[in-house]
């Protein structure tokens, strides 16, 4: 194996040298006995009345880079009305440059909406995986419903990709993703380990590069992908643990350097809209229109976020605080997205003529203290997620209620545990009409990653009212089912994260009427 891996790279290199002659070569065929370049599958995403974006990435080995000659491959590509690519509906070449990570991107345009598509890349005489996608309704459309699948937080070392094999054949018209796509440190081998081991934690370009190769040679992520569009937001993982904006978890001066890597590797690895002009700041918050049905505000609740509050001595980062002992708490000026990003979500839900306004975004956005609150000034809060930024978390749900927006749901993700949360301006106080619920919201548990025991998730909701449920010790997805009447959401709950052929079952059920904010158990 060593020894065509160095046949390879030699290959390689005389293929550099050919395309180092002139632009007329700077496209360059496959290797000859190249290995299969289709390693990571193929995905799709932002999908829009009259496009998607379809990608790939060239790769022979998912833990090698060097498999893959350092020169630019020209990529055909196919999309079809149907599976067997007798009627094709757009056809061209990209290219996959290694600038870029051999990483292709194609926005494709003047589809036709509210249809199923199915893709494929081609490279020399290889053909990638096919799979299906799907463009949105034509504006002002009412689609009798529309089926999403919400899912976050895919440690590769906490278990199996169990999830999204159960997800991908829910068949869903949509995929969610709400971030943690990837963890930042772990062993690189291609089979989930018994046990975590922390170790080779991501710096550099190539590193996150390496990191995103790893998990999408995982077979259950690839059908996932294949399965559906996706829309996607980040969280921390994709950088470093607990980072804000510009400051992570160790203060380091050169974090922006770090931040600029890991950008262009999520970028590079994602069905995304993106200019790659530079990495330094990438525009993750979008919003994507299901006809008249449904908008969806996916938000960025990490790249604009001031510091967390009352951090430990000489750290960024979270922490755990009791309100009356942390005056950052109650500091109206600190914010979660920015005010760029919230005037924006104002506007767009001022703006929504939809059925339904869903917040696709990170964490769990209703208060849940760790103690008991008998007083306003009681509680006990951690600092990472929303009930670190109160003010900001107030002035979002007074633009919700303000905007007149039908229908408001958020979904979350983050904190490895479903919950369903009635969201209000006071927590604290009953629902009442002067004190009514603003938005309805579910936060899924994690793919894989791990999380605290259910007596204490118990205890959490016991002591927060307006979680009306929750559940940490199962890993699992959402499936939503959106109609002009109603959402139905089911929380879906692994037998066992840590076998790769567990089975699934449904935890729990809700719904949300319409004109009817509030959890409803059925």
């Amino acid at each position: 194996m060593e020894h065509s891996r160095r046949q390879l790279l030699l290959t390689g290199a005389r293929v550099a040298g050919l395309a180092a002659l002139g632009p007329a070569l700077a496209c360059a065929a496959a290797p000859r006995n190249a290995p299969y370049p289709f390693t990571l599958g193929v995905a799709s995403g932002a999908p829009l009345p009259d496009s998607v974006v379809l990608w790939t990435r060239i790769l022979f080995d998912p833990l090698d880079a060097r498999s893959t000659p350092p020169v630019a491959f020209a990529v055909r590509w196919e999309i079809a009305e149907d599976e067997g690519f007798r009627r094709i509906a757009a056809s061209g070449s990209a290219t996959a440059s290694p600038a870029l990570a051999h990483s292709v991107h194609v926005d494709v345009k003047g589809l036709r909406p509210d249809r199923w598509y199915w893709y494929r890349f081609m490279l020399d005489g290889a053909v990638s995986p096919v799979a299906r996608t799907r463009t949105a309704p034509a504006p002002g459309t009412l689609p009798r419903s529309l089926k999403v699948a919400v899912a976050s937080c895919q440690h590769w070392e906490f278990g199996h990709y169990a999830a999204l094999r159960h997800l991908a054949q829910a068949a869903p018209d949509l995929v969610a993703f709400l971030g943690d796509y990837i963890y930042e440190w772990g062993q690189y081998r291609l089979e989930h380990p018994d046990r975590a081991v922390r170790r080779d934690e991501s710096f550099t370009l190539d590193q996150y590069r390496a990191r995103y190769a790893q998990y999408k040679s995982d077979r259950d992520l690839q059908a996932a992908h294949h399965a559906a569009p996706w829309i996607m937001t980040w969280d921390d993982h994709e950088v470093a643990n607990d980072y804000g904006a510009l400051r992570d978890e160790l203060l380091t001066p050169d974090f922006a350097a770090r931040r600029a890597a890991a950008y262009q590797a999520y970028c590079e690895h994602q069905p995304l809209r993106f200019t790659a002009s530079g990495f330094r700041n990438v525009r993750m918050y979008q919003r994507y229109d299901w006809g008249a049905l449904a908008r969806f505000h996916v938000l960025d609740n990490r790249q604009y976020r001031s510091p967390q509050a009352c951090a430990r001595p000489n750290r960024g980062g979270s922490n755990s605080v009791y309100r009356n002992a942390c005056a950052m708490l109650a500091d109206g000026g600190r914010t979660m997205l920015g005010s760029a990003q919230e005037n924006w979500l104002q506007d767009g839900l001022k703006s929504s003529r939809a059925r339904w306004n869903v917040l696709a975004q990170q964490t769990l956005m209703a208060q849940s203290s760790q103690v008991e609150i008998r007083r306003a000034s009681d509680g006990r809060f951690w600092t990472d997620g929303w009930d670190g930024y109160p003010a900001a978390r107030q002035r979002l749900l007074d633009s919700v209620r303000a905007s007149g927006a039908a229908n408001p749901l958020v979904l979350s993700g983050d904190v490895h545990t479903f919950y369903a949360a009635e969201l209000r301006r006071d927590p604290t106080r009953p629902r009442s009409s002067g004190n009514p619920v603003v938005a309805t919201e579910f936060c899924g548990t994690s793919v894989t990653s791990s999380s605290r025991p259910q007596a204490r998730t118990a205890q959490y909701v016991a002591m927060n009212p307006h979680i009306k449920y929750g559940r940490s010790d199962r890993r699992g997805y959402m499936l939503m089912e959106i109609t002009p009447e109603r959402t139905s959401v089911l929380f879906e709950g692994l037998d066992d994260v840590r076998n790769k052929a567990s089975g699934v079952q449904t935890l729990a059920r809700f719904a949300v009427e319409g004109g009817k904010a509030g959890v409803v158990a059925t």
